[in-house]
């Protein structure tokens, strides 16, 4: 763990967070997804980066 260098690691863990809190105040302010809120926030939070992208791709409704 001494081996990290952390001024390179630091700037993707925080793009992920920042990733992760648009993606779940984006689900919880919407007012429908494809398929539960309950489903999709812990696939949010749960698998990292991943899950906040396929929430955007795959559970956001369009606009009508």
């Amino acid at each position: 763990m001494s081996s990290v260098n952390w001024l390179l690691v630091m700037p993707i863990i925080v793009i992920q967070l920042i990733l992760m809190a648009v993606a779940l105040i984006d689900c919880i302010r919407a007012e429908r997804t494809r398929g539960p809120k309950g489903l999709w926030i812990p696939v949010i939070v749960l698998i990292q980066v991943i899950g906040p992208i396929v929430y955007f791709v795959v559970g956001k409704e369009k606009a009508s």
